[in-house]
């Protein structure tokens, strides 16, 4: 556990004086049935999300997050992605759908980067559960391709890179 809470003020294009807490040591403390696979890091290293995402957030993570990461300032670019395929709907769908709190604007991937930092909220449950819920990807993957074809099923490999599992090592 950290001695002291670290306050986090975030401004970006989606949220302005929005202030949370590093409670946890940076990707420590997870919750015993959440076990990604993948740094926030990695995954910007690998492209998700058509590079898009997290181009206005520089401040409020690591700088070396963003040192070799994929990114599109101007819009999501699939051929980024590390099976360059767009395995993402948009934003818009997201709230329709009901993924979006306020907290996490960005939703799924914004709440892990801030997870991995340190921050516990009330929403770790259920974003825990969503992510658990994701491994049914994998498990087609395994049952539907010839081992190790990084080419049959991308945009399933790619959504699962979304999500922090490792869909290279399927």
């Amino acid at each position: 556990m950290r001695k002291k809470p670290v306050k986090i003020v975030v401004n970006d294009l989606m949220q302005k004086n929005y202030v949370y807490y590093l409670t946890e040591p940076e990707g420590g403390n997870f919750h015993p049935e959440f076990k990604p696979e993948l740094t926030p890091k990695d995954m910007l290293e690998l492209g998700v999300f058509g590079g898009k995402y997290m181009t206005d957030c520089e401040k409020e993570f690591p700088k070396s997050w963003f040192e070799k990461a994929r990114l599109s300032p101007e819009k999501a670019d699939p051929k980024l992605n590390y099976f360059r395929i767009n395995a993402s709907l948009p934003l818009s769908e997201w709230v329709k759908r009901g993924w979006i709190y306020p907290e996490d604007p960005r939703g799924w991937f914004q709440w892990y980067c801030r997870y991995y930092m340190g921050r516990r909220c009330d929403d770790d449950e259920r974003q825990i559960k969503r992510w658990r819920a994701i491994r049914r990807h994998a498990e087609q993957i395994r049952k539907n391709c010839p081992g190790m074809d990084l080419d049959c099923r991308k945009k399933q490999r790619q959504a699962l890179l979304h999500w922090a599992y490792d869909s290279r090592k399927i």
